[in-house]
């Protein structure tokens, strides 16, 4: 890459990343384009919008709509008037309010933890929450979210083993009614869910499959809204054991038909509220969406699903609220362990079966989390050093090179790009050196790299763990807080960041000079750390950390190995496999392919003056 070429792609980059910062539509526009898209959703549907509600109601309405008296002489009219109550069901780990008004969940808190702010962790909460169904009864259409239903008890606190229940009834009459039976345990995340009909076959057509609409909106509740909603997302498995996810880095809408759901989650964070069925949901409709300019609510959360009558004629589910720790997830069983991102393909494989049993093994020793992380980073440079061992000897010999190198380019000239890279080949060939040997260890241990970006973020362990000036090791540190965004940096500077990057900074310096590389390539290892600096800012600063970490002991190997390795050895053992016959010299598939190419490259080169003649 030779200078043009890279201010080029420098200046591209910079002109890339302004453009989008400057072109990104405002929160205004957002709001705009999606009352757009309402409007068109609803003129496809035939629907006409009343221009006085047209406009987005982002209010909580507590107070009961009005109706007019034919209305209560409709079936079920009578559950059209109440007044909201809510009954508590608690258990060891959940406090789970259930409202009369739908008979649906109205909030749920996990005693056993705190949001970032030392409040109580409540998932979700309000009347912006749903989760009912339709159904026609005669010529009414009653949709349970909208009825008030009548509890069989007052708050119940379960301990122990024991296991206790709530229903709530949606009446007809006194032997006509549809039960929302609550059940659960004196510890655990679950809450058991039946829907029962009882003597509505001449009130209720169709009574086959029912079509649940349950939506929610999740809470902030960790310190960065940014990665609270980058991690909050609907996530869904089948029957075929299939797991799949949506809304993650945008908002989106999925139907799905063909497969069977045998649960879907609204995952944030590091909790989640999952609804199980064992029989599976034959239809799943899906959706996520984000109000940017809501700050309490991370994302809009919506699914549509049908489920299918049971034998015993109800409806049987299950809830699931805990926390996204690997332990409690597989241990429920259901493949639930699937909704923590381990990463994809090989590095999903390396956290779950390298990462994760190591991690567990030291936090046996009751040690503070940074202290575990760094025991984790020792043990992985250890088993990481015959590479980087390998790395630094391969990037030794091409320094004790770069003098013949240099003499090679000074002879042949720089017109002549082809010829020169042939030449270096046959000096590398008669010395016995591979030029790949110094990149092929560290892009062995790129993936190693790349797991623990996935694996750090999502670790629940070290949620409001400390360590040091780091209050919690599953956010960032703000050590500067600028109090307004800057462009690629954000509205904060975090120390732990800071140190990663200057430490990668040295790195690189010191790199440098074990390769004896120059040029331009001498500076574009500098601009990847700056860029990890905004992109890695907002990231955990357990993240950070370790990365700080594994910078600090890659210093402390290659001070080692320099003591061992001595360049004028090296310099003597080139010399000598340059004296060997050719024939008892090793050679390397790819070097004979490489340098078959520059040779043809060459000739082609030669004989091209003569053609155009």
């Amino acid at each position: 890459m030779d200078r043009n070429t890279f201010t080029g792609l420098f200046l591209i980059m910079i002109i890339i990343a302004g453009s989008v910062w400057l072109m990104k539509p405002s929160d205004a526009e957002i709001a705009k384009e999606k009352a757009l898209q309402h409007q068109d959703s609803l003129k496809k549907a035939g629907i006409k919008p009343n221009p006085a509600t047209a406009k987005l109601d982002t209010t909580v309405k507590t107070a009961a709509p009005a109706f007019d008296s034919a209305a209560l002489k409709t079936p079920f009219g009578s559950t059209l008037a109440g007044t909201q109550k809510l009954v508590t069901l608690e258990n060891k780990n959940l406090r789970v309010k259930l409202s009369n008004r739908g008979g649906r969940i109205y909030s749920v808190e996990l005693k056993n933890f705190k949001t970032h702010d030392n409040k109580p962790l409540v998932l979700f909460e309000g009347d912006k929450n749903k989760f009912g169904f339709t159904f026609a009864a005669g010529v009414a259409s009653v949709n349970t979210n909208d009825r008030y239903f009548t509890p069989s008890a007052e708050n119940l606190t379960v301990t122990g083993k024991d296991s206790s229940t709530i229903s709530m009834r949606l009446s007809y009459s006194a032997t006509q009614y549809i039960d929302y039976i609550y059940s659960l345990k004196g510890e655990g995340y679950k809450v058991g869910f039946t829907i029962k009909s009882t003597g509505l076959e001449s009130v209720v057509a169709n009574q086959g499959s029912i079509t649940l609409n349950w939506e929610t909106s999740p809470k902030k509740l960790e310190k960065s809204i940014t990665l609270d909603r980058e991690y909050t997302m609907i996530q869904y498995y089948d029957t075929n054991e299939d797991f799949d996810y949506i809304g993650d880095t945008k908002d989106n809408t999925k139907e799905i038909a063909d497969k069977k759901m045998q649960w879907v989650s609204f995952k944030q964070h590091f909790f989640s509220s999952l609804l199980l069925s064992k029989d599976g949901f034959s239809k799943s409709s899906l959706s996520v969406s984000t109000d940017t300019s809501n700050h309490t609510d991370i994302k809009q959360l919506k699914a549509n699903l049908t489920l299918a009558r049971s034998a015993d004629g109800t409806y049987p589910l299950d809830f699931y609220f805990s926390p996204n720790r690997y332990k409690i997830l597989a241990a429920e069983g259901h493949g639930f362990e699937k909704q923590i991102n381990l990463g994809w393909g090989p590095l999903k494989y390396i956290n779950r079966f390298a990462v994760l049993p190591v991690f567990d093994f030291l936090t046996k020793f009751n040690w503070n989390y940074g202290l575990i992380i760094l025991a984790l980073t020792v043990i992985l440079k250890l088993v990481l050093s015959p590479l980087t061992y390998k790395s630094y000897l391969s990037m030794a010999k091409m320094r004790v090179l770069k003098p013949e190198m240099d003499e090679i380019k000074a002879k042949v000239g720089e017109d002549n790009p082809t010829l020169l890279q042939q030449e270096y080949l046959k000096l590398y060939k008669k010395a016995g050196v591979n030029p790949l040997g110094g990149c092929l260890p560290l892009v062995l241990q790129m993936p190693i790299v790349i797991a623990f970006f996935r694996f750090f973020p999502g670790l629940f362990e070290l949620r409001g763990q400390s360590f040091l000036w780091m209050n919690d090791l599953s956010t960032y540190d703000s050590f500067i807080n600028f109090g307004f965004t800057i462009p690629f940096l954000g509205d904060h500077l975090s120390l732990m960041c800071l140190l990663m990057t200057i430490s990668t900074l040295i790195y690189t310096y010191f790199n440098n000079q074990i390769s004896g590389v120059t040029g331009q390539m001498k500076y574009i290892g500098y601009i990847t750390p700056i860029i990890f600096l905004g992109a890695l800012n907002g990231y955990p600063s357990g993240l950070n950390y370790y990365y700080f970490l594994a910078n600090m002991f890659t210093f402390l190997q290659q001070y080692i190995i320099k003591l061992m390795v001595d360049d004028k050895k090296i310099h003597a053992q080139i010399q000598e496999n340059k004296k060997k016959p050719e024939d008892k010299k090793k050679k390397s598939g790819f070097g004979a392919k490489m340098e078959e190419m520059m040779r043809v490259q060459q000739q082609a080169k030669v004989a091209a003056p003569k053609k155009g003649k």
